[in-house]
């Protein structure tokens, strides 16, 4: 029973930070990459975020490439997202997944808002 459940959304002011976190089960998680991937509203879902399995290599969408860390706790079946310097475009409910390739069934994601 695969599973992925993202925590750490919240409402923040233009400029400011969030990190959002995944755990995930149900799948031998080590020897995936994982991602993080956004729906802003009435639009796809996009990949913003990747790294490989061991987090020995990482790679971001050019929109948030310097704002945004991914990272992953292998011990503990994690992925996190820090988000700095946050825009409106931004605004998004965010998803994790592996990598390369969404091919897991997916989470309810976290809710990210970004306005004054």
């Amino acid at each position: 029973q695969v599973q992925f459940v993202e925590t750490g959304g919240n409402l923040v002011q233009p400029g400011g930070s969030l990190r959002l976190s995944c755990a995930a089960s149900g799948f031998t998680f080590n020897r995936n990459g994982m991602s993080w991937y956004r729906q802003a509203p009435n639009k796809e879902r996009v990949l913003v975020a990747a790294m490989s399995a061991t987090g020995g290599s990482s790679n971001y969408v050019d929109s948030v490439k310097g704002r945004f860390t991914i990272s992953r706790d292998n011990a503990k079946n994690t992925v996190d997202l820090q988000m700095n310097s946050l825009k409106p475009e931004d605004t998004a409910k965010y998803y994790c997944n592996t990598w390369p390739g969404a091919r897991l069934p997916w989470g309810q994601g976290t809710q990210v808002t970004v306005s004054s």
